[in-house]
């Protein structure tokens, strides 16, 4: 082999011998070049007095359709300045197993496939790989501005389902998540708004779901700010305590009708999907069923007119919406209707906000389905610090 084109990619060092170990796999015997003097790591400065020597093997990025690895004698010098010391090689940086050609094309790929695609691709155990975008994580993302935040979203979700949770703070205007913390608890939002520090005066909303932690760390925390409860997660709530209820009392009054039960049962999503979302033939379906069944027009018809609330003009009409709906609700014989009227009085206040911050968490719904596809493509995390990185850097945020 001609290894003097090769010796342009390894500063201070010649290629003296070369084998393939297999038929993708080309090992390359580096030896210091005479002509360069070794530069000790701690002053810099050229150091000819050597210590001992160590060979290395290393990776390097791939040469045509081989896999190549370096084999590469490093010295420590006996620096007159610094004692023994490592000598400084531009292309390898301390102790990494891979050239920074390697690490460069690696974090290129990351950002492209999933750790796993990359390993394969490259040769190196998926480890590697993670530790190298963690690093390039930690070096590029740039840490979010506290002062240019004003309203916020805050939910959760789910690292391992029914265990550990995590909480999800993203700027209602710009959409970048600024900050992710393990648990969903009060304790553990709690460095947030240390975080935050004297700016948490100038937060004005903060939309979430009706989660007591949340709602009482945010007003305990930021005295301007005003809670608005979110309208997917009210509307979600209502579909699982009233909807999925009245649809699985009515199945069960029609255990002699096998197939009106199986209809009523099978009906959940129709149910459930907003009207203007539904195929012709779904809206039929919908309509044949709300016609056959009062509970499930007065429960349908109820949910929908509960989204009415967000969308009011100003408090005053939102109030007298929420009142009508109330008595109605309350009124309609439905217990499980009339259970969760009750039970979202209280959160009323936090409702009608929404007239004064058009805020919701849809966004940052879209960003956890969106998070359950990066867990996917790495086939979960157990670096939950790596995981909270890889997030980040999925929704930097928009230019304002």
């Amino acid at each position: 082999m001609n290894a003097t084109p090769l010796c342009l990619f390894w500063k201070g060092f010649t290629v003296v011998h070369h084998e393939f170990l297999d038929p993708q796999t080309l090992r390359l015997q580096l030896e210091p070049d005479d002509r360069i003097p070794p530069i000790c790591s701690g002053c810099d400065h050229a150091c000819f007095l050597v210590h001992d020597v160590h060979r290395r093997r290393v990776r390097e990025a791939p040469l045509l359709i081989y896999r190549v690895e370096l084999d590469v004698p490093v010295r420590r010098l006996r620096c007159p300045v610094c004692g023994p010391t490592r000598e400084r090689i531009d292309w390898l940086p301390g102790r990494s197993p891979v050239t920074t050609t390697l690490r460069q094309w690696v974090e290129r790929l990351v950002t492209l496939l999933p750790i796993r695609h990359v390993a394969d691709l490259v040769g190196l155990h998926w480890h590697t790989v993670k530790t190298i975008d963690k690093l390039r994580l930690q070096r590029d993302l740039p840490a979010p501005d506290p002062t240019r935040l004003r309203r916020l979203m805050m939910d959760e979700f789910a690292l391992h389902k029914g265990h550990r949770y995590a909480t999800v703070v993203a700027c209602a205007d710009t959409q970048q998540v600024v900050w992710i913390g393990e648990g969903r608890s009060r304790e553990a939002i709690r460095p947030f708004f240390e975080w935050l520090g004297e700016t948490r005066e100038q937060i004005e909303a903060v939309a979430m779901d009706m989660n007591s932690a949340f709602d009482l760390e945010v007003k305990d925390q930021c005295p301007n700010a005003e809670v608005v409860y979110d309208r997917f997660h009210v509307v979600a709530k209502y579909g699982r305590e009233v909807m999925d209820r009245v649809r699985v009392d009515q199945a069960n009054q029609l255990r002699d009708d096998k197939a009106a039960r199986k209809v009523i049962k099978g009906s959940r999503w129709l149910l459930l999907r907003n009207a203007d979302n539904l195929k012709p033939e779904q809206a039929v379906k919908l309509e044949e069923l709300l016609a056959a069944n009062a509970s499930l027009t007065t429960a349908y018809l109820l949910k929908d007119q509960l989204k009415t609330l967000w969308f009011a003009d100003d408090e005053a009409t939102a109030r007298n919406a929420w009142q009508e709906w109330y008595d109605m609700a309350t009124s309609s014989g439905i217990e499980a209707l009339g259970r969760f009227a009750k039970r979202l009085a209280p959160y009323l206040e936090g409702i009608l906000s929404s007239t004064r911050h058009r805020l919701n968490t849809s966004v940052l719904e879209g960003m956890n389905n969106r998070i359950k596809v990066i867990k996917r493509m790495a086939y979960g995390y157990r670096d939950t610090a790596y995981f909270f990185l890889k997030i980040r850097a999925a929704f930097p945020g928009k230019v304002r």
